[in-house]
């Protein structure tokens, strides 16, 4: 019997693409079903959120979740990780190294506790926590077999210091941004943003996409180019970055 997106709570947003809004921080999880292969894009809070996801993932595709790309080290984007074992995990240029770091890792545990995270569970994600083993620091096509193939590009820093985002070219094509761009409130800046850059990293992602694209922000509902380039000139004007 074939499983829908709806009926897993995930919303299709092209052919053999979707996506699904998570609970606690409403965070986007993105999936690409290639030819015997499927591409999820973050991997959730905890261990156990990306070990529910994995199995919706896999219902949808019909087979293994056979690659994972992590947008930025932030906990509700990767602290599922270790639950995607076998899955070859791409990130952007500096994330294992960043993964290696002590403060690094207790900053990430404190910030999802800060955020309510159940300590246990943070403590568990901390310890398994998986680093990328492709490092992505220009652009990495990832052929999918069937004629699919994607493109990982490293577009930042902005919302961080290591910000990645994954092009799906077709009709339409569709930007999974990270939180490079956020639908549900406001971007958040954190002590790890860089934001002089920003909105020169939304200039690359917007290049990328081109104007009829779907923009799948980390958070909230997928938006159009207008949306992306609205959100760049607030950012400009907020951080106070020459247009």
């Amino acid at each position: 019997m074939t499983v829908t997106w709806e009926e897993l709570g995930w919303e299709r947003v092209a052919t053999g693409v979707g996506r699904c809004r998570l609970p606690g921080w409403d965070c986007t999880a993105g999936l690409v079903v290639g030819s015997g292969t499927a591409l999820l894009i973050d991997a959730g809070s905890s261990l156990a959120e990306g070990a529910r996801l994995r199995a919706r993932a896999e219902s949808l595709a019909g087979h293994r979740v056979t690659h994972l790309a992590l947008t930025h080290p932030h906990f509700d984007h990767v602290f599922g990780a270790a639950a995607f074992a076998g899955a070859e995990v791409y990130g952007p240029v500096g994330m294992d190294a960043l993964f290696d770091q002590h403060q690094a890792r207790e900053a990430l545990r404190a910030d999802a506790i800060h955020n309510g995270l159940d300590p246990a569970l943070a403590d568990e994600a901390v310890d398994a926590l998986s680093r990328p083993r492709h490092h992505v620091s220009g652009e990495w096509t990832l052929d999918l077999g069937g004629g699919r193939q994607v493109l990982l590009a490293n577009v930042g820093p902005g919302h961080t210091g290591h910000d990645l985002v994954v092009l799906v070219p077709g009709s339409p094509e569709v930007v999974f941004c990270g939180d490079l761009v956020e639908e549900s409130g406001e971007p958040q800046a954190g002590p790890d943003a860089v934001p002089s850059h920003w909105p020169a990293a939304l200039d690359r992602l917007l290049d990328l996409g081109g104007e009829d694209a779907l923009y799948v922000p980390g958070h909230g509902a997928v938006v159009d180019a207008a949306f992306v380039r609205r959100q760049r000139d607030a950012l400009a004007t907020r951080f106070g970055v020459s247009r």
